[in-house]
């Protein structure tokens, strides 16, 4: 099995990289800076390969797929994500765009390249790990980062859509708050008060069964989901209220 993670050289994509090397598959990891890998163990694997990649640059995206797929591609895996709150955004208005080339654009540059080699071989599997944010319901004052991951489920949807009959599967990973480096490094190097906090290995296992199974959607764990769904039963005056 030939598997590319694209924003796979730290957090979740790392993890899964070390889940399906471990089952034997042949894995391309692809992020800015493959070098954070170097010193870990897993860089020592004979079945990995490190390739340099920006998932904002679509001709980027486009060349190392097609480098990496030429042998065949059977899962491609998006977990590269830009996140930025309201007072971020605020100060630096111009990172919106950024994130939106990241978390929106990306996507789409990976899923167009990846869709090709599989239409060509007659198989493949689409993947990309959005966030629980994206199951907001828009409304006053909602943050763009929750837009941006609304979008990102609605293209995996898209893409489901149009594969489907061509045998190629799409799935989208909704998760709430997994326990990363990155998730740390946002709350201060504590992330334990955020609800129902998901360590990573019990992440991988989720997604990879999901992937297994060719699941339209995963969406984890059923409690924040619980959550979502009835913050999207308030009313707006009330939902404006929540901090982003």
């Amino acid at each position: 099995m030939r598997i590319m993670i694209i924003g796979g050289t730290s957090g979740i994509g790392l993890a899964l990289a070390r889940h399906y090397l471990e089952q034997g598959a042949q894995v391309a990891i692809c992020g800015r800076d493959p070098d954070k890998v170097n010193g870990l163990d897993i860089a020592r694997h004979r079945q990995l390969q490190l390739i340099c990649c920006d998932i904002a640059d679509g001709g980027g995206v486009a060349r190392v797929i097609s480098m990496f797929g030429a042998e065949g591609l059977d899962l491609l895996i998006v977990t590269a994500g830009q996140y930025a709150d309201a007072a971020s955004l605020a100060l630096a208005p111009r990172s919106a765009l950024s994130l939106l080339n990241v978390n929106v654009g990306g996507l789409h540059h990976a899923f167009a390249a990846a869709s090709g080699i599989m239409l060509a071989q007659g198989k493949g599997h689409l993947v990309a790990v959005a966030s629980v944010a994206g199951l907001l319901d828009d409304y006053p004052g909602a943050s763009l980062y929750s837009a941006s991951k609304r979008a990102a489920i609605a293209i995996c949807d898209a893409y489901r859509k149009a594969l489907a009959p061509l045998s190629i599967a799409v799935t989208a990973i909704v998760p709430g708050y997994i326990d990363t480096a990155a998730l740390r490094a946002l709350n201060r190097g504590d992330a334990s008060h955020k609800p129902f906090l998901l360590p990573e290995h019990e992440a991988v296992r989720h997604i990879s069964a999901a992937i297994a199974r060719r699941d339209a959607r995963c969406i984890f764990p059923w409690q924040i989901h619980l959550l979502v769904r009835l913050f999207n039963c308030l009313p707006a005056r009330l939902r404006r209220l929540r901090k982003k």
